[in-house]
């Protein structure tokens, strides 16, 4: 029956290993092999798809072994069966020694798993033994892939060490591999969704992490076992979520390239409704027809996007980096698709089969390297911007003092009108382009802050004075605001309609003080509440910010000066002629009082 008895070696040869490649096959149900029904001698492996037709399950093989012989140290000879799809169960002179699993609908999907089926020696006879292969599985019509179809492998018989060591191979080919690739592509898919959903504007990043999560759930086909649902069902599935994965690989391939467009973005969800209409038109007995010819629509589309995303980045000097990885990719796809179309599954077809999840992989990982690159960038950028708002601000306020200083009021009008418009028509235009065009929030809320900052110096700049009733109304609100997005109670108590005005100098100047005292109370304290209290007192403006937090430890009290940005709120108070102090103790809390002298910080209204 086609045994093919290999040896090496004259002196002590090792047990026989018998390659089988010729079977009996019949027809019928029941645990025996069906004598009575006509049997076909057949070359394995037996592919159904050529040698069946549409004919349903089970069939039985029949091989017949000579006698054995010695088996080797363990003592035990072993059936090795590289595929076998859908399952099978084995019978031993008569009596079943295994069993894949389910015989009865849905089958046990053990297409890529290779079963090593140990053949006691308490059944083996001396002479002729007989092995009888049960055998399920579903016609090619019924199925969206050839590695899916019922079909059976060569066998091979010897000793049970040394299969063992060909089974643990290509069951880590086969099945823990997968499994491993699989589960990281699920996990990293998941994370650059999630990451992609968030920040819109990487929308890229969504779709690989749809892309990686949807093939990591189809491949995970090939070595699952049990399937939640039926046959048609799974089947019917597979091959709908390959019209998702298209989709998300052209929109990953063209929002990469930082594309948007919107006959695109129509046509693929109502491709991905058409392939699951047809599938569903079609029924279970013409799935693979209409499978196929879907796989061969979407091959090619994905395809075409590759091949227009090389073209669009070519100028870009990283693109042979991604013009490698699909180049890999496709190679790959090849591979498999001649495969599924000889209905032959040669080593490169599993390599192939584990190469394109892997591809997914560095590709993920190149993508994450970007965006912690791109992040990098901005930080760098925000540094940047910051030091050039504080060499900015810091001229200003040079400019400022050297101006008051020589009290020439016209010059310094003169200059103080030209710095505005230069900072308004400058550096304000910049810093409102970065808002709204930035790809980074990070950046545009910077950019957000330095304009705000920018603003108030200019309002300094131009010396226009302040109504001190607006002035309190405004250092409300903002003081308000910002410690109730920080989760903080806040609570302002001033007096109202009240005449005086204040100076441009000391209005700015009070901004910053009490802008810093409450970025204090909000990075700092750790508090729950704060309380801010303003009142005129023997003609002195006076500001007390309480908050219950944890208040200044004694290693930190003798650095008071030099942190939390205390040394530049008291430095803005003596310009004032005033006085900032803190007063505070581990768990109760910190005050800090500011006193701006009115006869200093006004001018009549």
């Amino acid at each position: 029956m086609g045994l093919a008895p290999s040896t090496a070696g004259a002196h002590n040869p090792p047990p026989p290993m018998l390659h089988i490649d010729t079977a009996l096959r019949a027809q019928g149900i029941g645990n025996q092999f069906p004598s009575q029904a006509p049997a076909t001698t057949v070359r394995l492996p037996d592919e159904w798809a050529r040698t069946r037709g549409g004919l349903a399950s089970p069939a039985w093989y029949r091989v017949q072994l000579p006698p054995l012989g010695s088996p080797g140290e363990d003592g035990l000879y072993a059936l090795f069966v590289a595929h076998v799809c859908s399952n099978l169960e084995v019978y031993l002179n008569g009596e079943r020694v295994h069993s894949g699993g389910r015989m009865s609908p849905p089958y046990t999907h053990n297409c890529n798993h290779p079963q090593l089926v140990p053949l006691p020696s308490v059944l083996l006879n001396r002479e002729v033994n007989t092995v009888d292969l049960r055998v399920v599985g579903y016609p090619l019509a019924e199925v969206g892939s050839r590695q899916r179809a019922g079909a059976l492998s060569g066998l091979v018989v010897g000793p049970q060490s040394e299969l063992e060591a060909r089974h643990a191979q290509l069951t880590a080919l086969q099945v823990h591999a997968p499994q491993a690739v699989s589960a990281t592509l699920l996990l990293m898919g998941g994370f650059m969704f999630v990451l992609g959903f968030i920040n819109r504007r990487e929308s890229h990043l969504a779709y690989f992490g749809a892309l990686s999560v949807g093939w990591a759930l189809v491949d995970s086909r090939l070595w699952l076992r049990q399937m939640p649902l039926g046959h048609s069902a799974t089947e019917f599935l597979v091959c709908a979520m390959l019209g998702f994965i298209t989709w998300a690989a052209v929109q990953f391939l063209l929002r990469y390239a930082g594309v948007r467009h919107r006959t695109v973005d129509i046509a693929l969800p109502v491709q991905c409704a058409l392939l699951a209409v047809s599938l569903v038109v079609a029924g279970p007995q013409r799935l693979y027809e209409v499978a196929s010819l879907w796989y061969l629509v979407l091959a090619l589309e994905v395809v075409a996007a590759a091949l227009w995303h090389l073209q669009h980045q070519r100028h870009v000097r990283s693109v042979w980096v991604m013009g490698s990885l699909l180049s890999v990719a496709a190679v790959a796809g090849f591979t498999e698709f001649a495969a599924q179309w000889s209905g032959t599954r040669p080593l490169a077809a599993h390599v192939a089969q584990l190469v394109m999840p892997v591809v997914f992989v560095l590709v993920g990982l190149r993508l994450v390297q970007q965006h912690g690159r791109a992040l990098h960038h901005a930080v760098q950028d925000k540094t940047l911007l910051e030091q050039r708002v504080r060499e900015a601000t810091a001229e200003i306020e040079r400019n400022f003092r050297q101006m008051a200083e020589l009290r020439v009021e016209q010059v310094t009008e003169r200059e103080r009108k030209r710095i505005a418009a230069d900072l308004h028509d400058d550096l304000g235009a910049k810093l409102l382009t970065i808002v709204h065009t930035s790809d980074s929030e990070r950046i545009s809320t910077l950019a957000r802050e330095a304009l705000e900052e920018m603003r108030l110096s200019v309002r300094g700049l131009s010396g226009r004075p302040v109504r001190l009733a607006d002035a309190l109304g405004d250092w409300r609100a903002e003081v308000v605001s910002r410690l109730g997005q920080a989760g903080i109670e806040g609570e302002w108590e001033a007096p109202e309609d009240l005449p005086q005005t204040l100076s441009a100098r000391a209005y700015v100047q009070t901004t910053r003080i009490l802008r810093e005292a409450t970025s204090n109370v909000i990075k700092h304290s750790g508090a729950s509440h704060c309380m801010v209290t303003a009142a005129i007192t023997e003609g002195d403006l006076l500001f007390v910010v309480q908050d219950n937090g944890e208040g200044i430890g004694a290693e930190i009290d003798g650095r008071m000066d030099r942190g939390h940005g205390l040394a530049s709120m008291k430095n803005r108070a003596k310009q004032l002629n005033g006085q900032c102090l803190v007063e505070s103790g581990p768990g109760y809390g910190t005050v800090i009082r500011l006193t701006v002298p009115l006869e200093s910080a006004t001018q009549p209204s």
